[in-house]
């Protein structure tokens, strides 16, 4: 059994390889949110069968990654930009366009499933605060950041990181729930082509959020933190 890997958190192991995230998402292992956890742990939380999960791994690592970019080694500013344009724009489309759809799935067939009705104020809440952490890392962290090598950076970003971590767990949980009132976003026999194309973008959005949150909590807030630490 490769000790080396359950040993490593469920965090690096991500950054040190990004395809090791799609392992994860099959497995329901947290690497978000739970990046911090070591792989045993994660393992032995949710009763997985270790060996296999390492089979996975180490299959997936075997074959060529995807090209992409290292964003444990860009420069601070470069991944902060890169989460605005891609996650956060990203998410200004979505939010809208889901908040339609659950609304008008709860309307529809909340009668005869009210786990709809909640799904859709459950939403609701996620993308008032969702848009309001948003709005504050493109105001506040980010820009903190980016000048964190200037000789007089503004403040400590200690707190305000530890504020979005606290909201990133929120989201985390929000999104569980809205995977547990849907039987994992399963589509049914019967359901119409609003509730399909709800179900389809709630699984989406999941997906983007758990890429979003690992690259903020266990790349860019250690990674700031660290050079904050260091004076540059």
């Amino acid at each position: 059994m490769n000790q080396q890997l359950l040993d490593q958190t469920v965090g690096q192991l991500v950054a040190e390889k990004p395809s090791r995230s799609r392992v994860f998402e099959r497995w329901g292992i947290d690497y978000c949110c739970g990046g911090k956890r070591a792989l045993a742990e994660a393992c032995q939380s949710r009763k997985i069968d270790t060996e296999a999960l390492l089979n996975e791994l180490l299959e997936s690592d075997s074959k060529p990654e995807s090209p992409c970019v290292d964003w444990t080694t860009q420069p601070l500013g470069e991944l902060c930009d890169h989460i605005v344009t891609v996650h956060h724009d990203y998410l200004r489309a979505a939010l809208p366009r889901l908040s339609a759809l659950t609304e008008k799935v709860g309307e529809r067939h909340g009668p005869k499933d009210p786990r709809l009705v909640e799904l859709s104020n459950l939403f609701a809440e996620f993308r008032s605060e969702l848009e309001s952490h948003m709005h504050k890392e493109e105001v506040i962290l980010f820009p903190a950041i980016k000048r964190l090598d200037s000789p007089t950076a503004p403040f400590s970003i200690d707190g305000p990181i530890r504020v979005m971590l606290m909201e990133h767990d929120s989201a985390g949980f929000d999104l569980a729930k809205m995977r547990s009132l849907t039987d994992g976003f399963a589509i049914r026999d019967g359901c119409c082509n609003t509730h399909r194309a709800m179900l389809d973008g709630l699984s989406e959005l999941e997906l983007d959020m758990h890429e979003h949150i690992h690259k903020e909590n266990n790349i860019l807030f250690p990674r700031a933190l660290a050079s904050e630490s260091a004076g540059h």
